[in-house]
């Protein structure tokens, strides 16, 4: 108890003890005279005196012990944000799991269990990690070594002395859990060695609880990316300036000030702070030189007060954003796998269709548009996505499709492209056979490579809708580089299975001299490009 509170106590106490003992004069007084008159009423008057003085001590208890309660402040609530954190990554790691399984790659789907089990024996550590890291030469060792005390580590001018990550226990008191600091190799290193000296710097970095970001100056750009990415994946971070024995102290403030200012929204002002970890020797008058001490008062302050205020939700934190960053590369890599499958799906439709349509040639166009999109092929599509769907539910899907192919104008768009490209790769008497089951092969590779991206999204074809869709997936899909290369495997799949089937004694001298007729007229191209009568097709549905 303060010494203001005691001395109000004292004196309360004075002042009630002596109006208790006035009271009970006065009381005694009044009882004699009244009794005199009437004794019942005398010992009722008492009784009630009797009960005021009671209520009066119970006061006086009640505050005495307010008094010498302990302080609610003094009663830290008990923090439950890094146990929920916790069990949340142990959820998310459950969740991750299942999904590994389904992973084909051995090598993958190995590595991946090996991250979800290091994570997993990080829910049971009992210590911090700090990850320094910053560009080479910046200081990051010689900060390590006067944090620690001791020389760990080598220091040196030129860039890349730190090859490999090094990790050392820092001594740090009145903290539960044991604290451990890793050097990292310098970023922005030239070569092939230092791009993957690099990679492990930046995979350091994004593992540690807390991260002590190091640099000599004011932040290159190459420098702020970095730091600005890993703020925003959610690592916390000290930005420290090193080597400031360089600096005359209005240059130091200058630079701490821009530093602090190029951060601002992802690093707190307090957390940019000075060092100078190994300090150039200084000339006396007499010619001799002296090693002042290492200056790092500052970023020892700092770093303690994070570590001690901050240690329980840091390890929580990062944590969680192991388990969710390891979520994110399963399902990454589901989907590559899922994609690839979906793809030769795709392609082992669209030429199945080509076969068909190449062999009997449909008259209008808005067949091709339904032919172009196969009810099995949607069917088999939604079951790599984990969508069951039956045949029918298929065809509504295709149809739907097949109708936003004709209304956008991909069909026309698809067979002028295609017919120019066939004319100028292949004999006139040919592209009248070919262009149909062509067009209708890179048809139903753009409605399947869109029906992908509706599979993807889980059954959503998104904010534009399904004609958005389609559009971006034909955008794709024209390119000259694409088409050259479409084109020159359409005519190996279908252009020259026609060949042979024309090759005939009878048909040799058609051959030698093909006929005028087999070319497509401009009136057959034309009526394929106008002709989108979709709801005068009623065969269409039977050519699934």
């Amino acid at each position: 108890m303060s010494s203001p509170r005691a001395i109000a106590f004292i004196v309360g106490l004075c002042f009630v003890l002596g109006l208790a003992i006035w009271l009970i004069g006065a009381i005694y007084q009044l009882y004699v005279e009244v009794s005199f008159s009437s004794l019942l009423l005398a010992n009722l008057l008492l009784l009630v005196v009797l009960v005021l003085l009671g209520l009066l001590v119970a006061a006086f208890v009640y505050y005495f012990n307010q008094i010498f309660k302990p302080s609610q402040r003094s009663r830290r609530p008990v923090v439950r944000a890094p146990e929920k954190k916790a069990e949340a990554a142990g959820v998310t790691l459950k969740a991750v799991r299942q999904q590994v399984g389904q992973i084909q790659d051995e090598v993958a789907r190995q590595a991946l269990w090996e991250r979800s089990r290091a994570i997993e024996a990080n829910l049971q550590r009992q210590d911090l990690h700090v990850v320094v890291f910053g560009t080479g030469s910046a200081g990051k060792t010689s900060l390590i070594n006067a944090l620690i005390g001791r020389v760990v580590g080598t220091v040196g001018a030129p860039m890349g002395t730190t090859q490999a990550g090094a990790t050392y226990a820092l001594p740090l008191p009145r903290l539960r859990r044991q604290i451990f600091i890793t050097d990292t190799p310098g970023i922005l290193e030239a070569g092939v060695a230092g791009t993957e000296r690099e990679r492990l710097a930046k995979q350091l970095a994004t593992e540690a609880d807390l991260l002590v970001f190091v640099v000599d100056n004011d932040l290159r750009q190459s420098e702020f990316e970095p730091l600005q990415v890993l703020a925003a994946i959610g690592k916390r971070s000290l930005l420290v300036l090193n080597k400031t024995d360089l600096y005359a102290q209005p240059d130091r403030e200058a630079v701490l000030a821009s530093l602090r200012a190029r951060v601002r929204g992802f690093i707190a002002p307090q957390d940019v702070v000075d060092a100078a970890a190994a300090p150039q020797p200084m000339q006396l008058a007499n010619g001799q030189f002296v090693q002042p001490d290492a200056d790092i008062e500052a970023t020892i302050r700092r770093l303690a007060e994070v570590l001690r205020s901050e240690g329980e939700e840091l390890v929580a934190d990062n944590i969680l954003l192991q388990a969710q960053r390891l979520g994110q590369d399963v399902r990454e890599s589901l989907d590559r796998q899922r994609r690839q499958q979906a793809e030769q799906i795709v392609e082992r439709y669209q030429w199945i269709s080509a076969g068909v349509l190449a062999v009997t040639p449909l008259p209008v166009a808005d067949m091709l548009g339904a032919a172009a999109v196969n009810a099995q092929m949607v069917v088999e599509l939604g079951r790599i996505y984990g969508c069951e769907l039956n045949l029918d539910r298929g065809r509504e899907l295709a149809l739907s499709l097949g109708k936003m192919l004709v209304s956008l104008g991909v069909v026309k768009g698809a067979l002028q492209l295609l017919a120019t490209a066939l004319q100028l790769s292949v004999a006139g008497y040919l592209v009248g056979k070919a262009i149909q089951g062509v067009t209708v092969a890179y048809l139903t590779r753009i409605a399947g490579k869109s029906f992908i991206e509706y599979f993807r999204q889980n059954q959503d074809w998104g904010d534009g809708g399904m004609g958005e869709v389609v559009q971006r997936q034909f955008r794709l899909e024209r390119r000259d580089e694409f088409v050259k290369a479409f084109v020159s495997e359409a005519i190996d799949r279908v252009v020259k299975p026609l060949t042979v089937a024309k090759r005939s004694p009878e048909d040799a001298e058609e051959l030698m001299s093909p006929a005028e007729n087999d070319a497509p007229s401009p009136e057959l191209i034309s009526e394929l490009l106008v002709h989108d009568d979709w709801e005068r097709s009623p065969q269409s549905d039977r050519d699934w």
